[in-house]
């Protein structure tokens, strides 16, 4: 399907707003911040640095995509940074996230690193990867690195609804985004619920399992119903429940497989079906290891 296309149908269809003139649908969401985030991103958690994130992040730019997620954590920023380089995209067309390492002492100090090996003079959002030490340990020095400049928007990852509003009670800049496990299996609906009363937008990493999921009976009997993949089915899932969508992939047919997921629309049976495969029973607990 060729790149452009309109989508029957439109998630938040007033927010939606194309980042990019040559992007291949440009769908972004607003954070409670009035900053915009693209809806679809690459992934590149467990990408080694080297040619394969170079040629992963380069191959999603020249696909359209405009949103890119890093880490400290990944060790692969240097690399993220090449690819935006010899893509020749301007940088403010390139949403970037990169997340602060909770195990370093000062997340204010660490983003400078971050953006040398990027490369970039800012990065769009910052997250705190994990909340180890406490919720609200590293939201001083957060709101440090978004009162010099050195992101655009703030935010966390890995916490739950507990988490957040430890925070948030202490914030003066509170969090946009909480960037959380998500897919049919981890459907946390009282953690959405919760998060979204108070103005925060979540991100779904791994939202293929890191391919357990596309294997599944329920996901592909959908697939072959409507001439879909199981990967794009997933996607779909998550975009219709107002997700932002983070897929990875070092493959570049797969790269391109995951942006077509905006012209075609699963039912409200089809929804059902996966909303049915949660194993979380709905939890507002952030379920993920917290790591050290």
């Amino acid at each position: 399907m060729p790149y452009g296309i309109k989508s029957k149908i439109t998630t938040r269809q007033e927010d939606s707003v194309s980042m990019a003139a040559d992007s291949f649908d440009g769908r972004t969401r607003r954070l409670a911040d009035g900053n915009r985030i693209p809806v679809l991103g690459l992934g590149v958690w467990q990408v080694p640095d080297g040619r394969e994130c170079v040629n992963a992040v380069l191959w999603a730019l020249e696909l359209g995509y405009r949103h890119i997620d890093t880490a400290q954590a990944y060790g692969n920023e240097a690399s993220v940074g090449e690819a935006l380089r010899r893509s020749g995209i301007p940088r403010e067309q390139v949403f970037i996230t990169t997340k602060f390492l909770p195990s370093r002492r000062n997340a204010a100090t660490e983003i400078a690193g971050s953006l040398k090996r990027l490369g970039v003079e800012y990065v769009d959002l910052y997250l705190v990867h994990w909340p180890s030490g406490g919720p609200s340990r590293a939201w001083p020095a957060m709101e440090q690195a978004h009162r010099l400049g050195h992101t655009h928007s703030i935010g966390v990852s890995n916490f739950g609804i507990t988490e957040l509003g430890d925070v948030m009670a202490s914030a003066t800049v509170p969090p946009v985004v909480d960037q959380v496990d998500l897919s049919p299996f981890t459907y946390r609906r009282s953690l959405l619920n919760e998060g979204r009363a108070r103005n925060v937008e979540f991100e779904a990493y791994s939202p293929l399992g890191t391919g357990r999921h596309l294997s599944d009976g329920t996901v592909n009997r959908i697939a072959s119903r409507i001439g879909r993949t199981a990967a794009q089915v997933l996607l779909r899932w998550a975009l219709q429940h107002d997700l932002i969508v983070l897929p990875k992939s070092t493959h570049r047919p797969r790269i391109e497989e995951n942006a077509q997921i905006f012209d075609f629309v699963l039912s409200p049976s089809e929804m059902s079906e996966l909303d049915g495969l949660d194993r979380t029973s709905g939890t507002g607990v952030a379920l993920e290891r917290k790591w050290r």
